[in-house]
Parts: structure tokens; sequence; C-alpha cells
């Protein structure tokens, strides 16, 4: 079976599964990195805007930039109560379209390792930010387990399947992001790991959203019936519920800060 490709070209069905993630991470790293309000923010790879969204009601932006390549992610995130203060256009992680030192604070949102050059990625954040400035990110820890679908795409691979992997995994890891980090040449630069805990209603919440993430929605709609229904039970089985029928789903990220030289 060919492994196909991570597609984001639904910004409703990103918004159930991972926006939801993303703000739950996301809160936690803000709180993390402490920012100072009124400064200028640039989201780089930001979806559908739900990190974007963040920024507008947590930290006080003199203004937020939004950029990504994805027409049909930028489409929902204008649609967003942000999209009142946030400007969105598309653009190119590796290739930012800002001059130099535009911006005080630089942030990537579970997207490092979707760069195909994460050195550069880093280097270009790097570059649209001013002196004194922060650059930063969260990813899951894709080769920790700390994804919040890694043990259901371990089950699809069991059964044959081949769910897409995102092109620059090794970025995940704490140690890769903290060479990234210096080698652009940014200084204080601090990780830590954040843990997420997301709550479902039942088991039925959870299949249903997390069927349609874009990291399997494609795989399973390639595989036999029967093999999905197997899945789903092995999933169920695997993710007792609650007293009240609720179930409890944990991911992990690991985030970082680093500040360019004055």
């Amino acid at each position: 079976m060919n492994e196909p490709r991570i597609r984001f070209d639904d910004g409703a069905a990103y918004e159930r599964m991972m926006g939801a993630w993303s703000r739950i991470a996301g809160a936690a790293f803000l709180d993390w990195l402490a920012p100072r309000a009124g400064q200028r923010w640039v989201d780089v790879g930001c979806g559908n805007g739900a990190f974007t969204e963040l920024i507008v009601e947590r930290c006080a932006p003199a203004s937020v930039d939004g950029v990504d390549p994805s027409d049909a992610q930028l489409a929902y995130a204008r649609t967003r109560k942000a999209g009142a203060v946030a400007r969105f256009r598309a653009g190119d992680a590796m290739a930012l379209p800002y001059g130099d030192d535009t911006f005080d604070v630089a942030s990537m949102a579970l997207v490092l390792f979707f760069v195909p050059d994460p050195a550069k990625g880093v280097a270009e954040m790097a570059r649209v930010v001013a002196p004194g400035g922060l650059v930063s990110a969260y990813s899951w820890d894709m080769l920790g387990g700390g994804f919040p679908l890694h043990a259901m795409q371990a089950e699809m691979r069991a059964l044959g399947a081949s769910p897409p992997r995102p092109p620059s995994l090794e970025a995940s890891r704490s140690e890769a992001m903290h060479a990234l980090w210096t080698d652009a040449g940014l200084t204080d630069v601090a990780v830590t790991s954040i843990e997420a805990v997301r709550t479902f209603d039942d088991f039925d919440d959870w299949w249903t959203t997390s069927r349609h993430s874009p990291s399997t929605a494609a795989t399973l709609a390639a595989m036999a019936p029967g093999d999905v229904e197997r899945l789903r039970a092995r999933m169920q089985a695997s993710m007792p519920a609650a007293p009240n029928g609720t179930i409890a789903a944990t991911a992990r990220a690991n985030a970082i800060r680093g500040r360019v030289p004055r």
C-alpha cells in the first residue's frame, strides 16, 4: 500500500482534531514562554489559526501575522474572531515573505517536523525577528510517542497500513531542537516538555474525531472495511472509559525558545 501524504485541505476537520489539541498544548506553551504584551508576532505555519487565536486572546499583541502554504487552512483562519486582528497570508516557512527584523516574536506551533529543511525554517524565523526578540516552537514528540495518534498509527501499521509521516521527524526531539536553535546563532536557549490531556465525551467521540485527522483519514479510506473494524475494536480495548463514559487521551510536546542576539 502506498503511503499517502498528509494533506491540510480541510480547516474544519483540522479544527476538530488537531486544532483542539494545539490549543491545549499552546496554552501551556504560552504560559512557559511568558511573552510581554504589545509585541509584534508571526505565527509560522499558522494552519487554520488555532494557535494564532490563542496569541490574540492571551498575549495582547501589537500585531499578529499568520503565514501558511495551505489556502484552505488560511480561509478557515480568516473566519475566526482573531481574523479581526491577525493578518493571514500564503507563504513558505523556508522563505518567509517578510523583511529582516519585522517582528518581536516568531513561533511555530506543531509545524517544525513538517518543514523539509528545519534548519532553514529556524534561520528564517531568526531573520525576521528583531535583535532581542524571541524565536520559539512546540512540536509533538513524534519519536518519543508524544503524538496524540501515536497508538492508533501503531495499530494501523500492525494491520499492514502505512499512515503518513512528516518529513522531518528527527526535528521533534528536544535535543535536535536545541541544536537547531544554537546552530542558528540564537542565545538563552531553553527547552521544556508539555503534557496535554484532552477529554472526549466517549469512545465514539474520540474515534470519529481521530479518524478524520489529516494524519489518518486517507489511510483509513484505503484500508479494507474489516481492518478498519479491527482497528476500532483494538483502540476501544486499549482506552478504558471513566465511570461517566468519558475518555481521557494524552499527548506530549517538546517546546523551545531562544533570543536573537542584540
